[in-house]
């Protein structure tokens, strides 16, 4: 009797012979590569140093597409990028110690977010593993410690044959839900050796599946079929899962209203006549969403920009839907249902009974109408039209991606992504410098599109560097630098809290002059001219650098006590 365990893939007389006879002057690096490509990598991101040259030296003998960026960080950035845009492991190639350890910012950022980034990082030479003091250049004791509270999962290679392996095992750990950064080590020299092992051809990692419980969405479903005001909150997790269309189905379904959180902007439409948009961080918001007797959470754990700086205190049933275990029930009791978006939103439509509510339009519209007239009576018509001058220039379908800034905090709240996956930003960690090398690598994922980067001049100066970089890529991302002399929401911050700001005021460069010093065409812009100078420069080929010098304020905060 045959069993189907005991089937296994018999090679052909061709691949026998290949594997026998593999192709001479291959080293670890080559087995690293090979690996990749069999993957169905096409495209690799990093940074080259000492220990790491075996498998910078193998891309030369590979069909992979290598973008090199000037910091490692900026590297990690532009792999986040390219993983949130395509849904694929995004390679990230580091050299050990201080290149690896630069790129930590970008992994956290990356963690938060739940991108797939696939790190793969030198090590010293087999010899100085084990903590001791060897001398070693970049050496430190336990390396990969550094990184285990960030990323999924680590991965550390001492042999040539484990390579493969520990590839294919990182890459599945970054697709399973929920989807996040993973780190592979591998010492210098296995890396450099010559090997005799046959040329990695295909890969197994086929990341697993995250369904729910039947007998929860079961629950669910009935508590949501027979709400009296049901509502949704639409979290990153949406977007991720590709579930905007089962989103938008369920909610006509139940007549529920449906606000986005900030990672999950496009996961419903934004002009639907159930869209609350994505002012979260709104009074009139939290009190609507307060009142929902059954409260739908997909994608989201409800953290602090997704709950009104936790002011947001239910009073109904809430349900979570969250792929990411320590998220679930984190900050709220609910129902918790451990399970991929998609297919936790399948479950309810197959067993959800529609429900009609006439009223839900109008309390729709009433709420925004509160919305909007809170910020008309702040004085704020310059933020508006800025941020309506970029939503006007930004051609559709193209991607955007917001730096820590004024401008950015403004988008979060109140601009149309117009659909899932094209408007991104670093609040999931929160640190500076995103903008610009994420777009770097939403172009190196998709070049035939412009992109868009938005930064305030103290986040540009995190990523001048890749100035060069995309220059030598000739990448079609158009960068808005918002200049207004400092770290401008850092200025309000210690303004409001202390009278006065200390330590945020910027000596800056001429960033026209110095793009043009890259080759990279720049203007300076204002607020009257911004939406033709910035459809211009992104319907330019290649890159370009638009300045707008504007001191722009934020609205005022809700969370603490006054409206």
């Amino acid at each position: 009797m045959t069993h189907d365990h005991d089937l296994v893939l018999r090679p052909t007389e061709a691949q026998t012979a290949a594997a026998l006879n593999p192709p001479a002057g291959r080293n670890g690096g080559d087995l690293v590569v090979e690996t990749l490509a069999g993957l169905g990598a096409t495209t690799v991101f990093g940074l080259p140093g000492q220990h790491a040259l075996g498998m910078f030296d193998a891309l030369r003998r590979s069909s992979l597409r290598y973008v090199g960026l000037r910091v490692e960080n900026n590297a990690g950035f532009a792999a986040d990028a390219y993983g949130r845009i395509t849904g694929e492991a995004a390679p990230l190639l580091l050299s050990t110690g201080p290149g690896a350890l630069t790129s930590l910012a970008a992994l956290h950022e990356a963690a938060s977010a739940s991108a797939p980034v696939l790190a793969i990082s030198s090590q010293i030479p087999t010899a100085g593993l084990g903590g001791g003091r060897h001398g070693y250049l970049h050496e430190l004791p336990d390396q990969a410690a550094s990184f285990r509270g960030v990323v999924k999962s680590v991965h550390t290679v001492r042999t040539q044959s484990q390579i493969p392996s520990a590839i294919a095992a990182a890459w599945q750990s970054a697709l399973t839900a929920p989807h996040g950064p993973v780190w592979v080590e591998i010492p210098q020299d296995v890396l450099l050796a010559e090997t005799s092992l046959p040329v990695v051809t295909a890969v197994d990692a086929t990341p697993g599946e995250l369904p729910p419980r039947p007998e929860l969405t079961a629950v669910a479903a009935d508590l949501l079929s027979r709400a009296a005001r049901p509502a949704i909150i639409a979290g990153g997790g949406v977007v991720r899962a590709d579930a905007s269309g089962k989103l938008r189905q369920l909610a006509e379904t139940l007549n529920a209203p449906v606000v986005t959180t900030y990672g999950g902007k496009g996961a419903f439409p934004w002009h639907h006549p159930l869209s609350l948009q994505s002012w979260l961080e709104d009074r009139h918001t939290t009190d609507f969403l307060e009142d929902a007797d059954v409260l739908l959470v997909v994608g989201s754990g409800l953290g602090e920009l997704s709950s009104n700086y936790h002011t947001f205190k239910p009073r109904g049933r809430v349900i979570q839907v969250e792929a990411d275990l320590g998220k679930l029930e984190s900050n709220h009791p609910a129902l918790g249902i451990h399970a991929d978006a998609r297919l936790a939103l399948q479950a309810l439509l197959e067993t959800v009974s529609e429900r009609e509510d006439p009223t839900a339009p109008e309390r729709v519209r009433t709420l925004l109408a509160q919305v909007s007239d809170r910020i008309a009576a702040q004085e704020l018509t310059l933020e508006q039209e800025v941020l309506a001058s970029v939503r006007r220039a930004l051609p559709a379908g193209s991607p955007s991606f917001w730096d820590m800034t004024i401008l950015a905090y403004w988008a979060w709240s109140a601009f149309d992504a117009e659909a899932p996956n094209l408007m991104h930003s670093a609040q999931g960690a929160g640190g500076l410098g995103y903008g610009f090398p994420a777009a770097l690598g939403a172009a190196a994922a998709d070049p035939g599109r412009p992109v868009l980067a938005v930064s305030g001049d103290g986040g540009a100066l995190y990523s001048i560097a890749e100035l060069a970089t995309a220059r030598q890529h000739d990448l079609p991302v158009t960068w808005l630098i918002v200049d207004d002399g400092g770290y401008g929401i850092l200025r309000e911050y210690m303004t409001d809290a202390f009278g006065e700001p200390t330590a945020t005021e910027l000596s800056r460069p001429d960033y026209v002059a110095l793009a043009e010093s890259f080759g990279v065409p720049g203007i300076r812009t204002s607020p009257e001219t911004l939406e033709t100078d910035l459809a211009k420069a992104l319907a330019t080929p290649g890159p370009s650098v638009v300045v707008l010098p504007a001191l722009l304020r934020m609205f005022a905060p809700t969370h603490l006590g006054s409206d």
